[in-house]
């Protein structure tokens, strides 16, 4: 795969090339993409002359312009369509580009940066100031999807009021397409308070990380009979309440189905089973850049963590070998000023 101007051709580097690659393979198992070429760079002639060089444009100026804006229609429309939903977690503004670029519909700025990006052991040492600052670099990195901001433990439990003004936040500040919260049919007032403030949100039903000190640890929930039927029921609560959207994790596919086909809204399964509307899953767990086991559900398309191994031992040899920086790495003096240089050097 290469970038393609109309002055030269040159290859993506090796690790983007393949973070590229995953995702799309991610986007072909959903259906839902044709690969095409990555956009261009910006090439340019250097200064003082030499060879072109490739220089990096802002996400935002890439290959933006043939892609519409994905809403809270579209994907109103996609389930309407039978048309899968996409979506990942991205915490950077690189990554939302290259997911982006890959075709990705939604992108969910989980507070399970908490654990894969900061490495605590759960969610809950996420802050408001971090999700808004995290959610406002992946919107700049990919203005075009259906952004999601991940509302963090106690930023919406204490009062209605807070709730809120943190939500709004989000939506203000990192340019959000919608909130997510975590809970049940306690929660239904907030939703309602949220919707009446303009502010869409999805629930997040299920497996709750905010809640794994109250569940005992990470448990699948629905499996039997009664557990499955309260999820029924609070799915319909959020729908009444005003909820745009819904987001179940770790529910057997029964429940999940039955909840999908009797609402209006869309639902994202993560570990759902194969009848929600969309899918998602953390990025760093599909690209195998997590350590150590994985849920279930997780699939992985790609084994990141060793390539970029690899590439930090191959760059640690080099210079310990003194192999980098080459010549080719190195800015060079106008003509006849390093021997200037050096006669002056030598008459000190």
């Amino acid at each position: 795969m290469h970038f393609h101007t109309s002055y030269v051709r040159f290859p993506i580097p090796p690790l983007e090339r393949i973070t590229a690659l995953i995702t799309c393979s991610y986007l072909y198992k959903l259906q839902m993409v044709c690969l095409t070429p990555l956009p261009p760079c910006v090439v340019r002639q250097p200064r003082t002359g030499g060879q072109l060089e490739a220089v990096r444009r802002p996400a935002y100026l890439i290959g933006m312009a043939d892609r519409e804006k994905i809403t809270l229609a579209t994907l109103r429309g996609r389930k309407k369509s039978r048309t899968p939903i996409s979506m990942l977690t991205a915490y950077d503004f690189p990554t939302a580009q290259i997911e982006q670029e890959a075709g990705i519909d939604c992108i969910l700025v989980g507070d399970s940066a908490a654990q894969v990006v900061l490495g605590h052991g759960s969610t809950l040492q996420a802050t408001m100031d971090y999700m808004i600052a995290i959610s406002s670099a992946v919107r700049r990195g990919a203005p075009s999807v259906f952004l999601v901001g991940d509302m963090p433990y106690l930023s919406f439990h204490v009062n209605t009021e807070e709730a809120i003004r943190n939500a709004g936040r989000f939506m203000a500040e990192a340019g959000c397409d919608c909130v997510k919260i975590e809970g049940d049919h306690r929660i239904a007032d907030t939703v309602r308070a949220l919707t009446a403030a303009t502010i869409p949100v999805m629930v997040h039903l299920g497996l709750r990380p905010q809640a794994v000190h109250q569940f005992g640890g990470y448990r699948a929930q629905g499996r039997d009979a009664a557990s499955a039927q309260r999820l029924i029921d609070d799915a319909r609560r959020m729908e009444d309440a005003g909820a745009c959207a819904l987001l179940l994790e770790a529910v057997p596919p029964e429940p999940a189905k039955i909840i999908t086909e009797s609402t209006e809204l869309p639902v994202i399964g993560c570990g759902a089973g194969p009848h929600c509307d969309g899918q998602v899953v953390v990025l760093h767990d599909m690209l195998g850049l997590t350590a150590g086991p994985l849920p279930r559900f997780v699939k992985r398309y790609g084994e990141i963590r060793n390539r970029m191994t690899e590439a930090v031992r191959s760059y640690l040899t080099e210079v310990v070998e003194r192999r980098y920086p080459g010549a080719e790495h190195c800015y060079q003096m106008e003509p006849g000023e390093a021997e200037k240089l050096r006669g002056s050097s030598r008459g000190q």
